[in-house]
């Protein structure tokens, strides 16, 4: 057992935690805090004792303190507290046993297996970089005048004839080609096109 005091024997940290317990049932949480801190090498200790691999022990250490949360006011004080944590402590280590156990059956460390395998849809990288022209495209547009972004919209994306677009707008046909051309010259700037 873990000396929390100099000098202090087994038996005496026994009494004392089962003594701390009382009180943090009572509602004293400054103790039930110390005790529970003061109780984790136990906890580390039963779990080693179980097989728990390094690497799992806080996950049960955690596991243990709720276990002992949840079940506070079930501790009897004729009883030991350290023998009433450590089978706690034992039984939630059997528990993230097995439950690795399980895991390990069913997954597969394969690193390398991410790289080899063959992606279902080669073109999923075209849409992506697709997807992102057509936002910076759209986000270009908006930012044009009124006038250039309502030639771009009807002459190049609807794909309407002059005489179409005039109609639709109410400007002239000469209108049209001068703030298609803006828009283009200055889309091509923006977009790095050159001019």
């Amino acid at each position: 057992m873990t000396k929390s005091a100099p000098d202090e024997t087994d038996k005496e940290i026994d009494r004392r935690w089962s003594a701390m317990m009382v009180v943090a049932q009572g509602g004293d949480r400054g103790a039930y805090e110390t005790l529970l801190r003061e109780c984790v090498p136990i906890i580390q200790r039963a779990a080693r004792r179980q097989g728990v691999p390094a690497d799992r022990l806080d996950d049960v250490v955690q596991d243990v303190l709720l276990t002992v949360h949840r079940a506070r006011q079930t501790y009897d004080p004729n009883r030991s507290f350290v023998a009433w944590v450590t089978t706690i402590a034992q039984r939630r280590a059997i528990d993230a046993l097995r439950r690795r156990g399980r895991q390990d059956r069913r997954e597969v460390h394969a690193p390398l297996a991410y790289e080899a395998h063959a992606d279902p849809d080669p073109h999923v990288d075209e849409r992506w970089e697709f997807a992102g022209r057509t936002k910076t495209l759209g986000e270009a547009i908006a930012d044009l005048p009124s006038s250039q972004r309502e030639a771009v919209e009807h002459l190049a994306l609807r794909e309407l004839s002059l005489d179409e677009a005039a109609a639709l707008t109410g400007r002239t046909k000469g209108a049209l080609k001068v703030n298609l051309h803006r828009a283009l010259k200055t889309l091509r700037t923006r977009l790095g096109g050159g001019g």
